[in-house]
């Protein structure tokens, strides 16, 4: 099951975050939008690399019909 809820310090992060973008450089802002991206792409991949790869067991209970 995700994690959705997240700790005091990503919290507090986040908050900052929020603070100090109104006032952050636009090409700032891109530079960060671009890692972010490249990072959830990367992630996204992963997880779909370790779906792909995980192996299957047989049952070991009987499974009705």
């Amino acid at each position: 099951m995700p994690v959705t809820e997240l700790t005091m310090e990503q919290d507090l992060k986040l908050r900052r975050l929020d603070d100090l973008l109104p006032e952050a450089d636009k090409e700032d802002i891109i530079t960060l939008l671009m890692a972010l991206q490249h990072q959830n792409f990367c992630l996204c991949n992963t997880v779909s690399n370790l779906v792909n790869h995980w192996p299957n067991h047989p049952n070991t209970t009987p499974v009705d019909t």
